[in-house]
C-alpha cells in the first residue's frame, strides 16, 4: 500500500507539472500571445497583460509618444507560423525570459520576451509582459503619401500627429506587434515600389524604414503631355522671346514680320525623385522660328527660317488634393 501511495503522489506531481507548464507557466502565457497573433486576433492580443502601452511608457522607452496604433489590427497582420518556445530562463530580478522561434512568411526569427508575475487566481499564478512586445516602425515614404502595409491601405496624413499639415518627409511612427512581418509598398497612379519587408522581432525597438517610390509610366506620360502642351502654347506667342517660356531668340536687326514659332522636337521627359516630390531632369528640345528681318544698315529684308535648340528642366509638386503642379524651367 505504501508503494502505491508513493506512486500516486508521483503521478499527481507529474500531472501538476504538466498542467502548470501548459496553463500557468510564463511559457504558456507567451504561447497564448503567439497563438493570438498566428490566428490574426490583434484586438485580443492587445488585451494580453503588458502588451498595450500609453504615451508615457512609449516615451520612457525611447519611442515616439504619439506613435499611431493604425497597424495594430487584423488587416495589417501577416501569417506567423510554427511558433515554438525554445527556452525559459528565470532572472535574478524575478522576471523570466522566454525565447521563441517562428516563421514569418519566408523569414525565420527568434524573439525574447520578459515576463513577470502579475498575481494569483486561487493557487494559480498569473503573468504579464514586463516589457511590452510592441515595437515602432519609423517610416519615411518619399514620393507618395499613400502606402500599404501587408495590403492594408494607409495615408501619411491619417497617421501623422500633424494630420493634413504633415511634412511629407517627416517619418511617421507606427506601432506593430513583435514578432511580426510587415511588407510596406506603394501602388498609386503616380508612384509605386516593390514591397519592403520589415521583421519586427525585438520588443519596444525603433525600426527606421525609408522607402523611395518611383514614378509610374502613367504619371510620366501625363507629365510629358502637359509639358508638350505648355511648349505648344508658348509657340503661339508671336514675339522673339515668348514670356515664361524656355526658348527665344535675340536679333540685332529689326523685325519686318511677326515671328512664327513651332516646336520641331518635343523633349522626352524623365522624372526623378526630389524629396517628397519629383524633378524633370534637364533635357534638350528644338523650337523653330520663321520671321523676316530688316537690316538696320541698308534696309534689306531677309527671311530667318531656322531651328532654335534649347533645354528645359522643371519640378513636379504633388498638392494635398492629389493633383500635380508642374513648373518648367529653362534648364540653366
Amino acid at each position: 500500500m505504501g508503494i502505491v501511495g508513493v506512486l500516486l503522489v508521483g503521478a499527481f506531481g507529474a500531472a501538476g507539472a504538466v498542467l502548470y507548464d501548459d496553463l500557468y507557466s510564463p511559457s504558456s502565457f507567451v504561447r497564448r500571445y503567439l497563438d493570438l497573433l498566428s490566428t490574426g486576433n490583434a484586438a485580443e492580443a492587445l488585451t494580453v497583460p503588458g502588451v498595450a502601452v500609453d504615451s508615457a511608457a512609449l516615451q520612457n522607452s525611447g519611442l515616439p509618444a504619439d506613435a499611431s496604433e493604425a497597424l495594430l489590427r487584423r488587416a495589417a497582420l501577416a501569417p506567423l507560423t510554427h511558433p515554438e518556445i525554445t527556452s525559459a530562463t528565470a532572472e535574478d530580478d524575478g522576471t523570466t525570459t522566454v525565447t521563441v522561434s517562428y516563421d514569418a512568411g519566408p523569414h525565420s526569427g527568434t524573439t525574447a520576451f520578459r515576463v513577470e508575475r502579475a498575481g494569483w487566481v486561487g493557487v494559480a499564478p498569473t503573468w504579464r509582459f514586463a516589457t511590452s512586445p510592441l515595437a515602432a516602425i519609423e517610416l519615411t515614404v518619399r514620393g507618395a503619401t499613400q502606402f500599404a502595409v501587408n495590403g492594408f491601405e494607409v495615408d501619411t496624413r491619417q497617421v501623422s500627429p500633424d494630420r493634413a499639415d504633415a511634412d511629407p518627409l517627416e517619418p511617421v511612427a507606427l506601432l506593430v506587434f513583435s514578432p511580426g512581418l510587415y511588407s510596406i509598398s506603394v501602388d498609386t497612379p503616380i508612384a509605386s515600389t516593390p514591397g519592403v519587408a520589415v521583421l519586427s522581432d525585438t520588443p519596444l525597438a525603433k525600426i527606421p524604414v525609408d522607402v523611395q517610390a518611383q514614378p509610374t509610366e502613367k504619371f510620366t506620360a501625363a507629365v510629358q503631355e502637359q509639358v508638350e502642351s505648355f511648349l505648344s502654347t508658348c509657340a503661339t506667342q508671336q514675339v522673339l522671346q515668348p514670356t515664361g517660356c524656355p526658348f527665344g531668340l535675340v536679333v540685332q536687326n529689326r523685325l519686318a514680320s511677326t515671328p512664327t514659332w513651332s516646336i520641331a522636337q518635343q523633349p522626352t521627359v524623365t522624372l526623378v525623385p526630389d524629396g517628397a516630390h519629383w524633378r524633370i531632369e534637364k533635357v534638350p528640345a528644338v523650337a523653330h522660328i520663321t520671321v523676316d528681318i530688316r537690316s538696320i544698315f541698308d534696309g534689306s529684308v531677309r527671311t530667318l527660317d531656322e531651328a532654335v535648340p534649347f533645354s528645359l528642366d522643371g519640378t513636379v509638386t504633388i498638392l494635398p488634393d492629389g493633383t500635380a503642379s508642374i513648373q518648367v524651367g529653362d534648364g540653366s
